[in-house]
């Protein structure tokens, strides 16, 4: 039988991924007509679990952890391990000391060492926060790269499939599967779809809402960034990640809406702003992209993996889905593992 995954987002490819590695025979359905849409899309790509404590229970930097190291196993090419650099203007240096006392993993530096680390921000601030085990990663170079090799390794992928066919009913018409090759074997581990879909599922997952996320890419040569850079502010706080080829990512916004319409005047406003603030070069920047994104999410604002009349749904991803993402693939394999366990004790 096929494990069918719905959602081929961040969610949905790791999930893909780790139940391949463990010998189940997936298929991939997506609405859209290429993998890597939606929220993902639009992700800042951060790997950062000491500063997403910040504003998370511990549970988040427990399983980030776990999931910064598999992104470091899997694609040790791609994760740029040079940590995060978090800074305040002198007005807000209560708001660095209050993200201080909330997380963990940091050493405070001065003027000196916040230019040592980036030259372009030298005598721009003088007091600062850096995580030095935190690492940042190319959302959409990620996605790419985890979509062909799954490929290679032969899993379906549907596209533009606005309808999800049951595994029954893949099983019985002989439409494909992928073939797996993991060594566990699980090719009968049961009917069952996961739910990836992200923000799609609201209204069918009890309890998942949106927050609409917005962003902006930023092309200029006139300034050099090694890492991400988070500016603290009490209402408009800024991340700035670099992209590379003078590119740079900001965001975000986190307002309680599911509207995924263009990004508003205000937070254009304040993005721009806040990246003057880090360095007046960005004023002189182009704006080549600016995205909306719908973050689902729980109203502890913590994901998990959830029962469904269907299998299984990964549920709440909100804002930390590229480091938590691993950590709900493996509770979804370890989930079908145990039901192919209990299956074959039954009929032993």
């Amino acid at each position: 039988m096929t494990l069918v995954i719905r959602g081929a987002g961040i969610a949905g490819l790791v999930t893909a991924h780790e139940l391949v590695n463990r010998g189940f025979s997936v298929e991939v359905h997506e609405r859209a007509g290429a993998v890597g849409h939606g929220a993902s899309h639009f992700a800042g790509g951060m790997l950062a679990p000491y500063c997403e404590r910040e504003a998370a229970p511990d549970l988040v930097l427990q399983i980030g952890l776990r999931g910064l190291d598999w992104w470091r196993k899997k694609m040790p090419a791609d994760v740029i391990s040079k940590g995060t650099l978090v800074l305040a203007q002198p007005r807000d240096m209560p708001e660095l000391s209050r993200f201080a006392t909330r997380t963990q993993g940091y050493e405070w530096v001065d003027a000196e060492a916040i230019a040592a680390l980036e030259p372009d921000l030298a005598g721009r601030f003088h007091k600062g926060l850096f995580f030095a085990d935190e690492a940042h990663l190319d959302p959409r170079r990620a996605m790419r790269r985890l979509y062909e090799d799954l490929e290679k390794r032969g899993t379906v992928f549907r596209l533009s499939c606005d309808k999800t066919m049951t595994p029954s009913a893949l099983h019985g018409t002989g439409t494909g599967a992928g073939t797996g090759t993991g060594d566990g074997g699980h090719g009968n581990a049961g009917n069952c779809i996961i739910d990836c879909t992200g923000a799609a599922a609201i209204g069918a997952l009890p309890g998942l809402r949106g927050v609409r996320g917005e962003m902006l890419y930023l092309h200029t040569p006139d300034i050099t960034l090694s890492r991400p850079v988070r500016l603290l502010h009490p209402r408009h706080p800024l991340y700035v990640v670099p992209r590379g080829n003078d590119l740079f990512m900001l965001g975000a916004t986190m307002i309680e809406a599911a509207d995924s319409g263009p990004i508003a005047v205000r937070s254009l406003m304040e993005l721009l702003n806040m990246a003057f603030a880090v360095h007046p070069a960005f004023g002189e920047a182009r704006v080549t992209e600016t995205g909306t994104g719908i973050r689902p999410a729980l109203v502890d604002n913590v994901p998990r993996v959830v029962e469904t009349p269907e299998g299984l749904a990964v549920a709440g991803m909100y804002r930390h889905g590229f480091l938590l993402a691993p950590a709900m693939a493996q509770e979804v394999a370890d989930r079908l593992e145990q039901r192919h366990t209990n299956r074959e004790r039954k009929f032993a």
